[in-house]
């Protein structure tokens, strides 16, 4: 019986008006987003009159999501990068000598005294002053070793200790190797996205390539060297004890130290101590502010271990220099004053108000593992990304109007009806879009471009089952009620086999391929629901008021 009950009418033209109510924002897309970063700003740091007119640009009652454009249709930067992974080897084992060395000196009766002695860059070496020690010396190193725990390196030891004449060496094994690797790239994507996000950019893609490589397309973003000031920063903070100040670059250190330059004074170099005292990794906040004297500082707060480090150092050296160093370069070199209790404390320098900010983010976001270098970099500017959209328009444009016509010109008045259809079918993609926060890129569009060609396949085939029901001198009502009901198993079928494929691509893809794949599944959702509800509602509304003897089709 060619019936629609009133409450699935309701469901139905509900749904459709949501999807066009939903999806209007992107018609005035300026207007929305500038209405939503206003409305951000206002949240984060207060209003002003300005942001106000701003946000006003919108009713704050209408939905206000937008499709995110991707760097291809927005413009921004596109940086490949590769992680120096062996950096993180040379961080742990100086991170490892203190542990090392206050473990041999409780064997001193064993082995004597001990020092650093030169070691190849990831290993550590350790001499000892009595040969006759050596054995026990290793016993109690390969004592501080850890199991590691990986797939394939469960059961191994994460150091390789061996003796070489009166020197201990020790390396990461390979598996903790692997398993640093794996560890170092895994924080490299946190940290960056971290920062990315803090800048408040939209949508970025972020990825790990390989085994040491990390892709990052930030869409928006001014250029590709502005991105790279923004992640490109290690931003490793350490703090260490001061031995002395020089002005000879060439001038030896010693053993157990290191010659950083002082980043506000040119020709001025620091002696420090090579071990931190504490590090970045131990920081929970840093914010910008001003110091006494109204200059851009920065405000930190450690963490408890942290702050109980730093005011027992600071106790015990009330007097002495105290370097803070970013990036192997000392930003300041205070002396203490007194005992600095609570972990908190304050970095000054020769900092403008947008320097202070940015330090603020990169402390806040984390150290990176290990330095960065930049394989290919591009920046992708707004006017190519504006010819984008128009190209894509026009596509859309072009498409949708040879479907149109050609859907008129075959079926006439239920022509008309798929056509009402398939306009409604896209704005529910866009509302759809919109609402899950989706980037739209240029092969997304294509996407969209297809499911216009795609979503009549549906309608053609109600349309040709109905054809042949009216062939066979059955009535109108009849022949409607049929065409769905027999051409309803052939479009699942067609559009579940696409839908599985829309899946596969977005699960084993990336970037622009999941923006296809996102668009072409959503777009095949939409597309059956059109063609066997909407379409179905409208046909039985035109039948229910005209009572046709016939229909022509």
């Amino acid at each position: 019986m060619l019936y629609i009950p009133v409450w699935k009418r309701v469901i139905i033209w509900s749904l459709v008006a949501l999807g066009l109510i939903f999806a209007a924002p992107n018609l005035f897309y300026d207007r929305v987003e500038r209405h939503n970063d206003a409305t951000r700003a206002i949240e984060a740091q207060g209003a002003t009159p300005q942001l106000l007119s701003e946000r006003a640009l919108w009713p704050d009652w209408l939905p206000s999501g937008i499709v995110n454009l991707g760097l291809d249709l927005r413009g921004g930067a596109h940086l490949l990068a590769e992680v120096q992974v062996a950096d993180v080897y040379v961080s742990r084992m100086d991170a490892l000598w203190p542990e090392v060395r206050d473990a041999l000196r409780g064997e001193r009766d064993a082995v004597g005294t001990v020092r650093r002695a030169v070691a190849e860059p990831g290993e550590l070496r350790v001499e000892i002053s009595e040969p006759a020690g050596m054995s026990r010396a290793l016993e109690v190193v390969r004592g501080l070793s850890r199991p590691v725990f990986t797939f394939t390196g469960t059961g191994s030891s994460d150091l390789v200790v061996r003796a070489d004449g009166n020197e201990i060496v020790i390396a990461l094994s390979d598996a903790e190797k692997a398993a640093t690797d794996d560890r170092t790239m895994q924080q490299s994507l946190e940290i960056i996205r971290r920062r990315v996000d803090e800048a408040g950019t939209r949508e970025p893609t972020i990825q790990r390539q390989g085994a040491d490589r990390i892709l990052i397309q930030v869409p928006g973003i001014g250029s590709a060297g502005e991105l790279k000031e923004l992640i490109g920063t290690t931003a490793r903070l350490t703090f260490h004890p001061v031995v002395q100040r020089t002005d000879n670059a060439a001038e030896p250190p010693g053993m157990g130290n290191i010659i950083v330059p002082s980043m506000d004074e040119e020709g001025l170099y620091y002696i420090i101590e090579q071990s931190p005292v504490v590090t970045g990794e131990q920081l929970v906040d840093a914010q910008p502010a001003f110091d006494q004297n109204n200059r851009p500082a920065v405000n930190f707060r450690f963490n408890p271990a942290g702050g109980r480090a730093f005011g027992e150092y600071t106790a015990a050296n009330i007097g002495q220099p105290f370097a803070i160093v970013l990036d192997n370069e000392v930003i300041s070199a205070p002396v203490i004053q007194s005992h600095i209790p609570g972990g908190s404390g304050i970095i000054t320098g020769r900092f403008t108000v947008e320097e202070s900010t940015r330090l603020a983010v990169l402390l806040r976001s984390g150290a990176l593992p290990a330095e960065m270098v930049f394989l290919e970099e591009r920046t992708v500017g707004p006017e190519l990304g504006q010819d984008s959209i128009d190209a894509g328009q026009i596509a859309a444009i072009v498409a949708l109007a040879a479907v149109l016509a050609f859907m008129i010109l075959s079926y006439g008045l239920f022509g008309i009806i798929a056509c009402l259809a398939l306009l409604f079918n896209i704005s529910m993609i866009f509302a759809l879009l919109s609402l899950i926060g989706a980037t739209l890129t240029l092969p997304g569009i294509a996407g969209i471009v297809l499911t216009i060609g795609m979503a009549v396949d549906a309608t053609v085939l109600i349309f040709e089952r109905i054809r042949e029901e009216l062939r066979t001198a059955k009535g109108p009502a009849r022949a409607i009620e049929l065409g769905f009901q027999k051409a309803l198993s052939a479009i699942l079928d067609a559009n579940i086999t696409t839908f599985i494929t829309a899946v596969i691509l977005f699960a084993m893809g990336s970037g622009p391929v999941r923006g296809f794949a996102v668009t072409l599944g959503l777009g095949i959702i939409t597309s059956v629901f059109t063609a066997i509800f909407v379409t179905r509602t409208m046909i039985v509304m035109w039948f229910e008021r005209r009572r046709p003897k016939t229909v022509a089709l």
